[in-house]
C-alpha cells in the first residue's frame, strides 16, 4: 500500500486494516496536525470509514466567525477555502474529513476548510472517517447510522445515485 492524501487511499488501507496508519499518517504529513494525531494515540480508538454520509450531519468548529472553538483570520480562512474550491473542481479525490462521534453527534475535528469548501460547492454528502471512543457510543454509532447505510447500499445496486 502506498499513502496518498486521497479518500481512495484512506479506503484501500481501510479494506487492509489499517485505516488508524492512514489517519495517523495524513495528520503528520499533510494534515499538518501531529498535536491531533498524538491525542488520538492516548485511546484505544475505533475507526470507521471513509463513508459517505450527508454533509448537513456536521458543523464547522474552526473560522472566522466569532462563535467558533477555533476562531482562525478572515482573509486566511477565505484564501484556504477558495484555494480548495479549485482543487475539489480539478480533483474530487480530496482526503476525507475527520469526526468523532460522542454522545449521539459530531464534532468535526479536521477538515473545516474542505468543509466549507464542499458546501459553497453545494455538495449534500462526503466521505469522513469517523472515530469513536466509548464503546457504548460505538453502539450508538451503528444503532443509529446503520440505516442509513443500508439505504444507501441499496440506491447504489439499483442505479437511483
Amino acid at each position: 500500500m502506498n499513502y496518498q492524501k486521497t479518500t481512495s487511499s484512506a479506503q484501500e488501507f481501510a479494506q487492509n486494516g489499517q485505516l488508524e496508519i492512514w489517519v495517523h499518517t495524513y495528520l503528520i504529513h499533510d494534515g499538518n496536525n501531529q498535536a491531533f494525531s498524538d491525542g488520538l494515540k492516548l485511546f484505544k480508538r475505533t475507526f470507521i470509514g471513509p463513508l459517505k454520509m450527508p454533509l448537513s450531519l456536521f458543523e464547522r468548529c474552526c473560522g472566522p466567525e466569532d462563535h467558533m472553538k477555533w476562531q482562525v483570520n478572515t482573509q486566511d480562512f477565505e484564501n484556504r477555502v477558495n484555494a480548495l474550491i479549485e482543487s475539489i473542481q480539478i480533483d474530487h479525490d480530496m482526503p476525507p474529513l475527520i469526526v468523532q462521534y460522542v454522545n449521539n453527534g459530531f464534532e468535526l475535528n479536521d477538515g473545516n476548510h474542505r468543509y466549507e469548501a464542499y458546501i459553497r460547492l453545494n455538495y449534500t454528502e462526503i466521505n469522513v472517517i469517523v472515530w469513536i471512543t466509548e464503546e457504548n457510543d460505538v453502539n450508538a454509532f451503528y444503532s443509529k447510522y446503520n440505516q442509513l447505510f443500508l439505504k444507501l447500499s441499496m440506491l447504489k445496486s439499483i442505479n437511483m445515485i
